[in-house]
């Protein structure tokens, strides 16, 4: 059985893992299609090896994690001494949370050269839970060549040797351990965060100092980053230095802006509030190297690796909110809502992330279907923090998701009132999503100077100039610096699939057909499988003669379930094709009567991941 990218994790490839997940292991990534009718799966109907292990494995490709646990141990009762089910069985195990039977394979299965290094590390965290230090330091012994391994092993060994009582040979350690340059973020927090819990005040503060200045290491790795400054904030929080603690939350804020964790921090500082550090111990310590590094990782099509990371860092810290917060995020991903409500909830509430995830957990109440509980919960969180913009801005998408556009109009009316006379760069959002609600309203002296104030405040966003830009060569208006803005826009983001087909549809709407299909052809490409590129292709080729193009286009779109409004108009151009021009000229008013008409620019719902 071909080894799974699980089974390479914190063993020498978990960084070319990250690149090969949708590629040498393609069946994560895999798409089926929804069966009808199916009816539940009974494993108890499961009686012989092949069909346990080969539902085992849809399960697990599904991230069914219990159901594959079962069926992986279904499996085993026929060949009970199938390594190859075992080592799937323990990932399931862990991954599903069941840490306690995975560390009993991983004892299984230590002698296996296949999975040494990974039943090695489950080891030794387990031996750092139990408190087991030397047991643990003996374990992380690692001499071998990768970077990723060697720099987790060796600070993991830290953390145990702080356990021991040896902090001085441990910050040896880790300033000793040598690297690439992306080493030093992961070296200065871990060196900075124990010379805290030991109470090495001058050289915690060098280190979290030396951590919170490397911008290069913050881009990297910007969840190590954030707890070097929070963990520097409280610091000096503590030392009654209270001007250099919002100093540094300051220098954290020039790297992400709106950072509600950090938002939460300094208005905790201000208030005078006593301050504690979230690492203390070696054993919290040892979840901060697992965090540190499945943060550094956490990306799309990264979520199975990040996952056991941020699983097995648990274990250790199981009210880590950062470590729940960021678990959260990836069970969104992976589209399950309610899996991620359960991790935002269980985030302590005097935590800084506290708000965070309780503005995820509304997104996340809104994705099944509960928009009243939704709406309720993110209603009250701007009555309680009303110049948090974020929350504006997760209740917006919530409204718009519903196309409540009035009431999102009225939302963005209240966010700007609370922004104030002087919004900052980071506040175009707030007006780019206004422009929108008013926008659907048919408001457009009201749209139009939100559009142009978010470019004011950001003027080269994609997005922005897109949707404005597309609005005015759509109502016959300001055409020629409409589609300046449009081509801008494509050349900032030109991989976006939705401003590619906004520039195309635009070409079309001015009588431009070659180009439109040009552009249509090439969105086509970026975004294979939308149902409303497909019909504005269609339409394209209709109007330069490709009519039979055209027609499969326009199937195409069918199959690719549009929205219901749009049936019924492309099954009456199948039928009949588009009605003939009367003069090619750019869309006139009496044209927009015949020419088909793209509901606004497609645009990126805003704080669907805050």
């Amino acid at each position: 059985m071909r080894q799974n990218t699980f089974l390479r994790l914190l063993s020498g490839a978990a960084m070319l893992v990250l690149a090969s997940v949708t590629g040498g292991q393609q069946v994560f990534a895999e798409e089926k299609a929804p069966v009808e009718d199916a009816k539940p799966f009974d494993i108890r109907s499961v009686n012989t090896f092949a069909g346990a292990f080969l539902a085992a494995r849809t399960a697990d490709v599904d991230r069914d994690y219990a159901t594959a646990t079962e069926l992986y141990r279904t499996a085993l009762q026929f060949e009970p001494n199938n390594n190859d089910v075992k080592q799937r069985l323990m990932i399931t195990l862990l991954m599903s949370g069941q840490f306690d039977q995975g560390v009993k394979i991983a004892e299984e299965l230590k002698s296996d050269p296949a999975v040494e290094r990974i039943t090695t590390v489950v080891r030794a965290i387990e031996a750092i839970r139990k408190r087991e230090y030397r047991n643990a330091q003996k374990l992380l012994n690692y001499q071998g060549p990768n970077d990723l391994d060697r720099l987790m092993s060796n600070l993991l060994s830290a953390w145990a040797k702080f356990g021991q009582g040896r902090p001085k040979e441990a910050l040896a350690q880790i300033k000793g351990l040598e690297g690439p340059e992306w080493f030093r973020v992961f070296k200065n927090y871990h060196a900075g965060a124990l010379a805290l819990a030991a109470g090495d005040k001058a050289t915690a503060r060098a280190r979290l100092n030396d951590a919170i200045l490397d911008r290069e290491g913050g881009s990297a790795a910007p969840d190590t980053f954030m707890r070097a400054v929070e963990a520097l904030a409280r610091f000096e929080a503590r030392e009654g230095n209270k001007q250099k603690a919002l100093d540094t939350i300051a220098v954290g804020e020039n790297l992400v802006n709106n950072y509600t964790p950090l938002e939460a921090l300094r208005k905790s500082i201000e208030e005078g509030k006593p301050q504690e550090q979230q690492v203390r111990t070696a054993v919290q310590g040892a979840a901060a190297v697992l965090f540190s590094i499945g943060g550094a990782l956490n990306r799309e099509g990264a979520e199975d690796i990040v996952s056991l990371y941020l699983q097995t860092a648990r274990r250790l810290d199981p009210e880590s909110p950062d470590i729940l917060v960021m678990l959260g995020g990836i069970a969104e991903n992976l589209k399950k809502p309610e899996e991620a409500i359960a991790l935002y909830k269980s985030v302590p509430e005097d935590s800084p992330m506290r708000r965070l995830s309780e503005l995820q957990l509304g997104l996340s109440l809104a994705s099944i279907g509960k928009v009243d509980e939704a709406k309720r919960h993110l209603k009250a969180l701007i009555d309680v923090d009303p110049k948090n913009i974020r929350n504006y801005l997760a209740y917006g998408s919530v409204l718009s998701d519903a196309k409540a556009y009035k009431e999102m109009g009225e939302l963005y009316d209240r966010a700007v009132e609370a922004i104030g006379p002087v919004p900052k760069r980071s506040d175009w959002t707030v007006f780019f999503q206004r422009g929108i609600a008013y926008e659907r309203q048919k408001i457009w002296e009201k749209a139009e100077p939100n559009f142009l104030k978010a470019l004011e405040l950001n003027p080269d966003q994609p997005q922005v100039l897109n949707y404005l830009g597309y609005s005015w060569v759509d109502m016959n208006i300001k055409l020629e610096e409409g589609l300046d803005m449009i081509r801008k826009a494509v050349e900032l983001k030109p991989d976006d699939g939705y401003i590619v087909d906004s520039l195309g549809w635009a070409y079309f709407r001015m009588g431009r057909f070659d180009e439109a299909v040009a552009e249509l052809e090439r969105a086509a490409e970026l975004m294979a499988g939308d149902a409303t590129i497909n019909d504005h292709l269609g339409d394209a080729y209709w109007r330069v003669g490709r009519k039979l193009e055209a027609v499969f286009q326009w199937n195409q779109a069918l199959e690719l379930k549009p929205e219901e409004a749009e049936i019924p108009k492309i099954k009456a151009k199948i039928e009949n094709g588009l009605p003939p021009l009367k003069e090619r000229v750019p869309a006139a008013a009496d044209a927009k009567e015949t020419l088909p008409k793209k509901n606004g620019p497609e645009v990126a719902t805003p704080g669907k991941k805050s």
